[in-house]
Parts: C-alpha cells; structure tokens; sequence
C-alpha cells in the first residue's frame, strides 16, 4: 500500500518514544520506507541503534555529525520525504516549529520540507491543555499541518487525562489516510460489525470469546477513509471508533442483530467482521450464583443467527461474513456463504499467534459461493481490510 513512499520520521524525547518502533514497523510492512531523525533528549529513551535495526536506514541525531551520504543531509532528507512524521512530538518541538526555531537536525529538517507533515503530540496532561501548547498547535493547523489528537488514559506520570500517544495502528492509518487519499467509496453506506458479545449467567458471569474488533475495527478505519458512510455496531472492546464512523455499542447477540436491523435499510453493503456468541443460557439467574459444592448445569438456546436473518431480505446489497475456523477452513466457509446468502467469506484459521483473535496482523482466504478462493497476506488487518474492501468494489463493479 505504501511502497514508493518515503516517511521521515521525528522522533522527541517523549516517554512514548518506544511506541515509535512498532509505528515504522508496521509502515515498513505497508511497503514505506522509513528515515530517522532523532533529538538529543530522544536519544536518552531509546538507543539510536534500535530504530537504525527497524528502519534499515542510518539514524541522524547531531547536525555537525559526519554525514551518511555526501549531500546536505537534511536538507537531503526534507526533499526525499513524501511524509515528515514527528512522533512523539513534545511540547518543546510543537513550540519551536510553530515559532520557527530551526536549531537541531529535526527542526531544520522539517523546516526545509515541503511534504505533507502529521504531529503527534505526547506529554503531560496539563502541559497539552496548556494554553500556549494548544495556541501552537493551531498554529499548525492553520499552516496545515495534520495533527493526531492524543489519547486520554494514565499518562507515564502517573496522572489520568489527555496527552497519551495514540496507538501505533491508529497512527499508520493517518499516515496512510494522508499519502493514499483515494476515496473510491463515496456514496457508499457500509454497515459493519466488530468484537465479541457477551451472553450473562448471572449478574456478575457472562460467557464469550477472546475477540478484540481489531479487524472490524481496521474495515470501518479503511472504508472511512476511502470515502464511504460507515456504521459500525460494536461489541464490547477496547478501541477508539475511527473518525467520522457512526458508532452503536451492543452488548448482546439479540442487541447486535436489532442494531444491524436499524442501520440494514440504507445499507448498500454489510460486513459482518464481529463474533456474536451463538448460544446464550435459557434461564438468567437474577442474582449471583454462589458456590454449593455441587454439579451446576446450564441450559444453553442458540442465539439469533445475524447475517442469515440479513441475508434472507438481501436484495441488491452486498453480504460478507467472516468464518473463524480450526479445520477444513474453504470447506466449512462455502457452506456458510451459501446457507446465509453471502456474496463471499472471509476465512481465518484461529488458535496461531500471528493472527485471528487478538493479532495485529491476519491471513484470509476469500472464498466464493463456488468454492473459488484466494488467500491475503500475512499482513497488518488495516491492509487485510483495504483488499476485502477491494472485493467489495470488484462485485459492486
């Protein structure tokens, strides 16, 4: 998805500065290649060689330091870069590049770019609310520089509030939302469904399944960014809703079907990424069952089936189901395309640690009604995501 692009990437003497790692390499598994520039104090963080071995690329920290190459290496580097990426950007950088103060590598570098920028701000929750902080970064939005809000949460100084470094999924999305802006879905309305349910025993006992809405989570990112409406109807998880996307949360199986039944009618295409639980107990104790010593049995009703029931009033929609599977994967996903109407599945192998619940990165096959199949990746879920979307706009044609 990135390949051909160059990322230059600014790396501040933030706490959150480790995170940095996993951002360029998930951009180099995209295909980007990745530069470094780091600040003295970064340095302190995290060791020049570490973001040398990710990158595969030198690492520039000093301005009068022996070149790499024999040009004028920063300003080599601002006119190689396709992207400039200050990540983490503390509250030191934002002010010294909104005022103008070019008086380390970083600072010269980006001043001398003329590329797409995108800051990540990082740092204590009361120096981001700082007067000043904010009237800088508006600054820099009005230059039109892209700014990614933190994250709220504790904070590395003990503290609960806002200036947490976004997730470095979160922050490749940015990346690839700037360098890769097609929209090639607008007027497109896609209903999708991410995580898990939760059917209860008792008050305090639920039954589950180890989904994460990673995947759903990364098919409603994509398909936002390439331009379509995006309703997405949420299970309990951990994430952040993608901008722009309309979110309803759900807690059950019945609850997820009768969200998708509101968002089903103004929907040209629905994805079903979420893992609903298929059985839910008969009887719900009203109160909390307590240890007797004796056998307890549950009696166990299969929950509503939501894509079959989407499925049977389907018309010129597009259907895509997800089959988590531990054995005759093409097989077991014909079956369930047929049966539910799909216009095709996308199967993964649960139970391996590089992929399905849980993972950063997947492997699918798409399979067909017939039987026709082809498999995508091993690849972060977000690029697993664009080629499923790119399935979709090959039925839609």
């Amino acid at each position: 998805m990135l390949s051909g692009y160059t990322v230059v990437v600014g790396v501040t003497g933030g706490i959150a500065a480790y995170k940095t790692l996993d951002v360029i390499s998930k951009l180099k598994k995209l295909g980007a290649e990745t530069r470094v520039i780091m600040t003295e104090n970064a340095t302190k963080m995290v060791a020049p060689i570490t973001f040398q071995t990710i990158s595969n690329n030198p690492v520039v920290v000093r301005m009068f330091e022996e070149p790499k190459q024999w040009n004028v290496e920063h300003v080599a580097l601002a006119e190689a870069a396709d992207l400039f990426l200050v990540c983490p950007a503390t509250a030191n950088v934002i002010g010294k590049i909104y005022n103008g103060i070019a008086d380390d590598f970083l600072t010269t570098s980006i001043m001398a770019c003329a590329a797409p920028k995108l800051i990540c701000p990082a740092m204590n929750h009361n120096m981001y609310i700082n007067p000043i902080v904010q009237k800088n970064l508006e600054g820099l939005r009005q230059l039109g520089y892209h700014i990614l809000e933190p994250d709220s949460g504790r904070l590395a100084c003990g503290a609960i509030g806002k200036g947490r470094l976004p997730e470095p999924d979160r922050i490749v999305q940015e990346v690839v939302s700037i360098l890769v802006p097609e929209r090639d879905l607008e007027g497109m309305r896609i209903l999708i469904t991410a995580g898990p349910t939760r059917e209860w025993i008792d008050p305090v006992r639920y039954i589950s399944n180890p989904s994460t809405g990673k995947m759903g989570y990364a098919l409603s990112a994509a398909a936002a960014n390439r331009g379509a409406t995006v309703y997405l109807v949420s299970g309990p998880v951990a994430l952040e809703a993608p901008p722009g996307v309309t979110v309803k949360q759900v807690e059950t199986t019945r609850q997820m079907l009768d969200a998708c039944l509101k968002f089903y009618p103004e929907s040209d295409v629905v994805i079903g990424a979420a893992a609903p639980g298929d059985f839910h107990p008969e009887k719900v104790s009203d109160h909390k069952i307590k240890k007797s010593g004796d056998v307890i049995e549950l009696a166990f009703r299969e929950t509503p089936d939501i894509l079959k029931t989407l499925g049977q009033d389907k018309a010129n929609r597009v259907l895509v189901g997800f089959a988590a599977e531990t054995e005759n994967l093409v097989e077991n996903a014909v079956q369930k395309a047929r049966q539910k109407n799909l216009d095709f599945v996308c199967a993964n192998r649960v139970g391996l640690s590089d992929r399905g619940f849980g993972s950063d990165t997947n492997v699918i096959s798409i399979v067909m009604p017939d039987g026709t199949h082809q498999e995508v990746g091993p690849a972060p879920k977000y690029q697993i995501a664009m080629a499923i979307l790119d399935k979709v706009k090959s039925i839609i044609g």
